[in-house]
């Protein structure tokens, strides 16, 4: 998963304005990385001209994911990540910027301001943490914690059953299980018969 662009528009009337972009361009060759920067600055600028007011769109483009998020105030933001890297996760750095932006910077300055003019620091600093969605975004962190959870339980049942030891046997043997509850199991067992157990 990767993200490589995180850009902060403004939506005008005539034209769309950059205001301020982050990029990483790490994983491209050294005299490819310019061209990248600008064909990504092209596509952000293109897909919030496109994109009405209000609205939040995913935009594939080849192996690329362009997330969008144009407010009703005409502010935009936009990801470009992998195909792997989570729209959700996405949205919420979106949106997350485009706040911590319309708190520092004034709304005067939007509609004539360039990259140079703003000053909004922010941007490299999310691009550099929302790296790893794991890390930056709690719940993500949670889903995959939960999933690392199923993974050990599988393995912890799988583990039982290479070791040969068949639960009728651990039954019978337990010395903690009554008359009854034994016999419970094996009737139980007998009506489940037609089952496989996953």
């Amino acid at each position: 998963m990767k993200l490589y662009s995180l850009s902060v528009l403004y939506k005008g009337e005539s034209k769309t304005v950059l205001l301020k972009a982050a990029y990483d361009v790490s994983s491209f060759s050294f005299f490819q990385r310019s061209s990248v920067q600008e064909f990504m600055t092209f596509t952000s600028q293109l897909i919030v001209e496109r994109s009405g007011k209000g609205s939040r769109a995913s935009v594939k483009e080849q192996e690329y994911l362009c997330h969008v998020y144009v407010r009703n105030d005409s502010l935009a933001g936009v990801v470009i990540a992998d195909s792997e890297y989570p729209s959700r996760v996405a949205f919420t750095l979106l949106e997350k910027v485009l706040d911590e932006f319309s708190k520092q910077v004034d709304r005067i300055d939007w509609p004539t301001g360039s990259p140079d003019t703003i000053h909004y620091t922010g941007l490299d600093s999310h691009l550099s943490r929302y790296q790893n969605p794991r890390e930056a975004d709690p719940m993500t962190k949670v889903q995959a914690e939960l999933d690392e959870t199923k993974i050990i339980l599988h393995n912890t049942m799988e583990s039982l059953l290479e070791r040969g030891e068949k639960l009728d046997d651990l039954v019978s043997k337990s010395e903690v299980l009554g008359i009854q509850s034994k016999a419970f199991y094996k009737t139980a067992r007998k009506q489940n018969s037609c089952c496989a157990i996953m």
